[in-house]
């Protein structure tokens, strides 16, 4: 049997469950991180050279 009671009271409330949050404020949250990350180690680079790559074989 569905439990359609749990779904409807979220549903009229509208909030999430404890713990979770929506995908996109997640990425904002990480997207710094790695950005600054990638910067002091060098992940900047790699990722232009492979960028530079993949648009030579698309014929770009």
């Amino acid at each position: 049997m569905a439990n359609t009671v749990t779904r409807t009271a979220r549903a009229l409330r509208g909030s999430r469950p404890a713990g979770t949050r929506h995908p996109l404020v997640a990425a904002a949250m990480v997207l710094p991180l790695a950005a600054l990350l990638a910067y002091f180690f060098g992940g900047v680079d790699a990722v232009v050279v492979q960028a530079s790559s993949v648009a030579g074989l698309m014929g770009r």
